[in-house]
């Protein structure tokens, strides 16, 4: 143990701990901007960059970055002095008088670290002029919007990207004025091998990376004479509330409902319903393989990232993954076909919002082999942000909404269904399908707790009909290269393995509120879609009384020809920058 002191106040604290570490167990706080600890999925951006962080060390002729450095043996520290907080103003003023001055219609407003801490360290004025940075803004992509003017070096963004993610996507470019975070020989972004994951995104302090906005387009729409349906995924359910003041991971579902009728949508739907759908046709086609002989493990294919991550990088593999549209696809498949029957509107008459926690899914809605003969099964992604600006912008008030429930008939779900959006959530939906398909027994226990939880990876077995079926769960693009890794080797044998981009799978996608490194906000939001499907009266996607109805009436038996037709997918080799 190391013991020193931070202004004039003792603290002991395990040898390799910074200054930082050390003041926060004093509840002093250190202002940081480039410093992001993402405790729970074990990786820190300590860059030391920015140097807003620095503190007087006595002894030390020059000023000490408190999230760099280490506590030494009788250490003495002043992070209050009126020397590192001049010199903390003036590296904020400099990183100003670059920056450019539309925080009023910054997409980061109010959620921008850059302005908090200006605000915080009371800068009124910037006293330096000069020469200002004028990159070409790359908004070449479906997803994200790349502003380099308000980039400020840092690399909290190539920590994730790389490190993270293993995407290796973006990284430092140029040197001195002219550097700059960009994408390999500085194509745009829509030619790179970017995922969209958004995770750059979640952890930008400033607006330098963002989403592209479909707000006025939905809003056009709504006020057209078109059909317009909009369903939500089961993350956002726990979100949304953050954005109105709300505890992380309060169940907002039915003031969302009300909200979103509220906002002129015709029909308000619960991509639930089609995420039970999914686990049908995906737990038919694990059996399918397991029976026949098919390549194993399969691999779930709900998340657009991870399906554009191994597009790239795993083309050998690509026979793997399940053929299963994602839940929002499937749902603007039967939107556009089975729906429309029902309601008696052309396709082409009825327009599909997904609400989703992902930015990913706004490429992935425009992949034509995921549509219906030149038509879009999903016409607009908007992110639970995107929503929330809507709810705002119409004087709505959130918090005290009264509950209403979902149309039908593509409203109801089971609480297997709700799981999907935390991590281990559809291989655990899946489990409780296969067992009683593959059984015929009613399974009772039907909470898995060794595929949830925060873990990069976790494994396990259960024994169905005497057959040992081995599972793996991971979560974030690294871990799953590792997984992948190791199948290419020969190395593992895995029966079947669910994958999702986002740290803590969809509650942290890069559509979500901001959670600005806060990885406490990411549990709870997995608890409360847990509640909410310890809450559900059917719990198992194969008991959804409107799935066994929907495949009665209009597909036939899973994972059959006109389930294939309307529900299944291919893949595309993409090229590896």
């Amino acid at each position: 143990m190391v013991n020193l002191k931070i202004n004039g106040r003792e603290v002991e604290v395990p040898e390799g701990t910074t200054i930082l570490e050390a003041a926060k167990k004093l509840n002093i706080k250190i202002p940081t901007l480039c410093h992001l600890d993402l405790h729970d999925i074990k990786f820190v951006n300590q860059s030391s960059s920015c140097r807003i962080c620095v503190v007087e060390v006595e002894g030390k002729k020059n000023l000490q970055t408190a999230c760099s450095t280490a506590v030494s043996e009788g250490m003495n520290i002043r992070t209050d002095s009126r020397r590192a907080v001049k010199a903390r103003r003036t590296v904020l003023e400099l990183l100003l008088s670059n920056h450019p001055k539309d925080c009023l219609v910054c997409a980061k407003n109010h959620d921008c670290e850059l302005q908090k801490l200006s605000a915080d360290l009371g800068i009124r004025e910037v006293r330096y002029e000069g020469e200002m940075n004028d990159f070409p803004i790359d908004n070449s992509s479906l997803s994200i919007v790349r502003d380099p003017n308000k980039c400020i070096l840092c690399k909290r963004c190539e920590t994730m990207c790389n490190n993270v993610q293993t995407v290796h996507a973006l990284s430092e470019i140029g040197r001195g004025f002219d550097t700059v975070i960009g994408t390999a020989f500085n194509l745009p972004m829509h030619e790179s091998n970017c995922t969209f994951c958004g995770q750059c995104i979640a952890v930008c302090p400033t607006g330098a990376l963002t989403e592209v906005n479909k707000i006025s387009k939905v809003w056009k729409e709504i006020n057209s004479d078109k059909v317009v349906v909009v369903q939500t995924a089961p993350a956002i359910r726990v979100a949304l509330g953050e954005e109105f003041g709300m505890e992380p991971g309060t169940q907002v579902t039915g003031k969302m409902v009300s909200a979103l009728k509220l906002l002129g949508f015709d029909k308000v739907y619960d991509t639930d319903f089609a995420a039970d759908l999914t686990i049908m046709e995906e737990a038919t086609e694990l059996m399918h393989r397991l029976k026949h002989g098919g390549r194993l493990p399969i691999l779930t294919s709900c998340c657009p990232g991870w399906v554009k991550f191994i597009e790239h990088n795993f083309q050998d593999m690509l026979d793997i993954p399940s053929t299963c549209k994602s839940p929002h696809e499937m749902f603007g498949t039967l939107a556009k076909t089975y729906l429309a029957e029902k309601m008696g509107h052309k396709p082409e008459d009825i327009i599909v919002v997904s609400v989703m926690p992902c930015v990913a899914k706004k490429y992935e809605a425009a992949r034509p082999e995921l549509g219906l003969g030149g038509t879009k099964a999903v016409d607009y992604v908007l992110t639970t942000r995107e929503l929330a600006i809507m709810i705002k912008e119409s004087g709505i008030d959130f918090v005290n909404l009264q509950d209403e429930e979902f149309d039908n008939p593509l409203g109801e779900s089971s609480g297997a269904s709700v799981i999907f959006g935390a991590t281990g959530g559809v291989i655990e939906a899946a489990l409780r399908t296969a067992y009683e398909f593959m059984t015929g027994e009613t399974l009772e226990d039907v909470e898995f707790h060794s595929l949830r939880g925060m873990d990069g990876i976790k494994e396990a077995s259960v024994t169905i009909n005497g057959e040992k079926i081995n599972i793996a769960v991971c979560h974030g693009l690294g871990n799953a290269r590792s997984i992948l890794e190791k199948i290419q080797r020969g190395e593992a044998n895995y029966h079947a393995i669910e994958i999702m981009a986002c740290p803590g799978g969809c509650i942290g996608g890069g559509g979500q509120p901001y959670h600005h490194g806060d990885m406490s906000i990411l549990k709870k939001r997995m608890q409360g879609i847990y509640n909410e499907d310890r809450g559900k009266a059917i719990r198992k996607s194969h008991e959804n009384p409107m799935i066994k109805k929907i495949y009665e009436e209009y597909i036939g038996e899973p994972y059959g020809e006109k389930a294939h037709e309307l529900l299944h997918t291919r893949y595309i080799p993409r090229k590896k920058m």
